[in-house]
C-alpha cells in the first residue's frame, strides 16, 4: 500500500494522505505515491484542480516514528530532505492543501508547497523537527518566509512549537479557518469553482509567474514585461473570446485550451 489515494470527479482531483491508522504518519513510499499523483495528474488535462487532503482524524501527523530512536539514523542510501517530486509549487494546476486535522513536521512542510491552505480551527499545527534533533524539511525554510515573513518563519521553525488553525492564518500560513468537517468541503467548493470558470492555460501561466517570481525575486519592471508576454500567448486564442461570451451569456465556459498539446515553459530568464 503507498498510502496515497486519488480520486477524480468534474474536474477536480482529491488526493489523500491514507494511512488513519498512523494518522496518515509520512514514509518514502508515501512521498514517492504523491510525487507520482502529481506528476500523472498535472499531465490529464481532465483534471483542473488538486486537493490534498488526510483521512480522518489527521492531515498527516508528520514522519513515522515506528523506528523509535533509530528514525532518523543517517541514512545507508542517499538521501533527499525534499522527498516528493515534483513539488506542489512546480505543478501547472493549482493545488488546495485541505489541511482536516492534525499537520505536523513534514506534514506541515509538504503543505506549504501547495497553493491554497485551508486549516481546522480545532488542530495542531507544527514544525517541530529542531525538537527531533534534525531540522524543517521540504523547502520550508524558503516557503515558510516567503508566505509568512522572515520573523514569523523563525518563531515557527526555531521553535518547533505548536500553534492552532487561528493562528495559522494569523501568521499567514493559510487563508482560511474552519471546522475540521468543513475543511474539505470549503477546498472542494473552491476547486470547482477553479475547474469551472477558469480557463486551464491561464491558470497555468499565472500559477508559474506567481511562483517564478517568488523564486528569482522579480522586480515589477521583469514581472512587467513577462505579464506582457504571457498576455501575448493567450491574447486573440479561443479561450479568450469564449471567457467574454460566456460572461456576456451568463453561462459556464466551454474552455478549449490543452495544457497536454498547447503548453510552453515560461522563461525563468
Amino acid at each position: 500500500m503507498s498510502g496515497v489515494s486519488v480520486e477524480v470527479d468534474g474536474g477536480v482531483a482529491v488526493v489523500t494522505l491514507d494511512r488513519p491508522d498512523r494518522r496518515n504518519a509520512f514514509t518514502g513510499v508515501m512521498g514517492r505515491a504523491l510525487g507520482e499523483a502529481y506528476r500523472t495528474l498535472d499531465e490529464d488535462d481532465a483534471t483542473r484542480v488538486i486537493v490534498l487532503t488526510g483521512a480522518p482524524p489527521a492531515f498527516c501527523a508528520g514522519a513515522d516514528l515506528a523506528g523509535g530512536a533509530d528514525t532518523f539514523d543517517a541514512p545507508a542510501a542517499e538521501f533527499t530532505a525534499s522527498p516528493i517530486n515534483p513539488s506542489a509549487f512546480d505543478l501547472r494546476k493549482p493545488v488546495i492543501a485541505a489541511m482536516n486535522g492534525h499537520a505536523i513536521g513534514i506534514g506541515f512542510t509538504l503543505a506549504m508547497q501547495a497553493d491554497i491552505r485551508i486549516v481546522a480551527e480545532d488542530a495542531k499545527y507544527a514544525i517541530p523537527q529542531v525538537r527531533r534533533g534534525v531540522l524543517p524539511d521540504a523547502m520550508s525554510h524558503w516557503t515558510v518566509p516567503h508566505f509568512a515573513g522572515l520573523a514569523a518563519a523563525a518563531d515557527v521553525l526555531l521553535t518547533g512549537r505548536t500553534f492552532d488553525g487561528a493562528e495559522a492564518v494569523r501568521l499567514g500560513l493559510a487563508s482560511r479557518c474552519l471546522p475540521s468537517d468543513e475543511v474539505l468541503p470549503a477546498a472542494l467548493e473552491v476547486a470547482r469553482d477553479i475547474a469551472v470558470n477558469t480557463a486551464p492555460m491561464s491558470v497555468a501561466l499565472s500559477k508559474r509567474l506567481l511562483w517564478q517570481t517568488a523564486r528569482h525575486g522579480y522586480g515589477p519592471e521583469r514581472v512587467a514585461a513577462l505579464e506582457t508576454e504571457l498576455h501575448l500567448r493567450v491574447m486573440g486564442k479561443p479561450d479568450a473570446a469564449e471567457g467574454v461570451r460566456a460572461y456576456l451569456d451568463r453561462r459556464d465556459p466551454r474552455w478549449t485550451s490543452r495544457l497536454s498539446i498547447d503548453w510552453e515553459e515560461v522563461s525563468p530568464e
